[in-house]
């Protein structure tokens, strides 16, 4: 009777054990699958088309951002205004612009870091006029229409130039315009002067019209930075770290290749490569050697200090800021540092 007992036990317990693998064979063992790695998130730098943010150019067009790990997306926005809007609603992480333009969106209380120089014009900005208008000095420019964008490097460097020749804003009769609209409205006979800049003086002037002067005149005047914002820097130093790296990787690039990057730098600017390399030539593009000269240190701030602090105080006499800003706490050199 045991011997039955045992033998039905040992059936059912194989039953089950039957049972339960048929069960376990309804769903196929799953596959781990490799985590897959975050996606980046954009960060979108505003730029006007101008020849001294080659390196912002190449180094989206290069792939060095994302090379780092980076989703940057260049946007041009010409207009000042719309830049510093972009900027203070996150629209927008940075801006490659002039350092006067930077300056003053600091006093009117927009929070940015300077993390990066990206050059100085060293002719290549300037004012035009035209073969009729009989403007042979800067002096002829008094009671002279003249288009420029106020508020502007190119204002800031049209006030420098008059009052070296004993004039005064007042003195002119200022027409409202964008850089690249200036150019066009002085070929087309609409005013007689302009201020602009690269690639338009290099199109007017072979157009037939007259460089009247140029930053040759004001070395050193006007030069341009990435301004990022203030938040941005703060919750994301590695991302800026690598921000800073490809554009010190790209300006070499440039120094060493600089037919290739005409190239690059032609299809956004929209014109020939020819005429690229003129602009270029009125350029001074700062490498990390210049960045870290620029910047200084604590012990002994940089040039960049002082081109600061006159935009500053251009500002204030344009009655567009109450007082020169406290940029001690905006140009950081944290990140170029690190790259030494």
């Amino acid at each position: 009777m045991k011997k039955t007992l045992a033998l039905v036990l040992v059936l059912v317990t194989l039953l089950l054990v039957t049972f339960a693998a048929g069960c376990g064979k309804s769903e196929p063992a799953k596959t781990a699958q490799p985590a897959q790695p975050a996606k980046a998130e954009p960060i979108v730098i505003a730029y006007t088309p101008w020849n001294g943010y080659g390196a912002l150019f190449i180094a989206a067009e290069k792939g060095m951002f994302k090379a780092k790990g980076l989703d940057v997306q260049i946007q041009s926005i010409e207009d000042v205004g719309a830049r510093k809007q972009s900027i203070v609603a996150k629209k927008i992480q940075g801006m490659a612009a002039s350092v006067d333009v930077s300056v003053a969106a600091i006093g009117q209380d927009v929070p940015l870091k300077f993390v990066w120089a990206f050059d100085a014009s060293a002719g290549a900005d300037g004012i035009l006029v035209t073969k009729a208008s009989g403007i042979k000095t800067v002096a002829d420019l008094k009671g002279k229409e003249i288009a420029y964008h106020k508020g502007s490097a190119s204002h800031l460097y049209l006030t420098t130039l008059l009052k070296k020749n004993g004039l005064k804003d007042e003195d002119v009769k200022a027409v409202e315009m964008k850089a690249s609209e200036a150019a066009s409205a002085l070929m087309a006979g609409k005013v007689p002067a302009a201020v602009t800049w690269e690639p338009h003086l290099t199109k007017a002037a072979a157009a037939g019209n007259i460089i009247l002067s140029t930053t040759k005149d004001t070395p050193a005047l006007i030069a341009d930075v990435l301004a990022l914002h203030a938040d941005f820097v703060k919750s994301n130093p590695e991302a800026v770290q690598k921000i800073v790296a490809a554009l010190s990787e790209a300006t070499d690039f440039m120094q060493k290749n600089p037919a290739e990057a005409a190239k690059i730098m032609a299809t956004v600017l929209k014109e020939k490569p020819e005429e690229t390399i003129e602009g270029n030539k009125t350029i001074q593009f700062y490498n990390l050697k210049d960045n870290l000269a620029l910047f200084g240190t604590k012990e002994k701030p940089g040039a960049l200090f002082d081109v600061a602090k006159i935009a500053g105080e251009f500002y204030v006499g344009q009655k567009i800021l109450t007082k020169v800003p406290d940029v001690s706490q905006v140009i950081d050199s944290t990140f170029i540092d690190k790259l030494k």
